[in-house]
């Protein structure tokens, strides 16, 4: 198993977590990656009406952004939140983010 370049916990600057969770494709992969823990990368392109080449500028943006951990394994990338150290770093910056963008959702209509 390797790792890619990602920045070390203190190199992580608000700013650049704040400018990469600003896009709505990546906050929905930010938002999936909080349920499921850690997927790979693949599958949670799968579900996203993206070209697979933009996918990769998502998850890199991410992860030089200090949010996202990918891990190497084989042809497989893996990738989790980095919450323990955005805690660490801005307490309950993550959790605001998530349950704002949860209620941007449009809300089912009774039809």
């Amino acid at each position: 198993m390797r790792e890619v370049s990602q920045p070390a916990t203190e190199a992580i600057r608000m700013v650049e977590v704040l400018r990469a969770l600003g896009d709505p494709v990546r906050l929905e992969i930010i938002q999936r990656l909080a349920v499921t823990g850690e997927e790979n990368c693949t599958a949670i392109g799968g579900d996203l009406d993206v070209h697979q080449t933009t996918l990769s500028h998502h998850y890199r943006v991410l992860r030089e952004a200090g949010i996202t951990w990918t891990t190497v394994q084989g042809r497989s990338r893996l990738i989790r939140l980095r919450r323990d150290d955005l805690d660490t770093l801005f307490p309950g910056l993550l959790d605001s983010v998530l349950n704002g963008a949860g209620r941007q959702r449009p809300a089912a209509t009774d039809g």
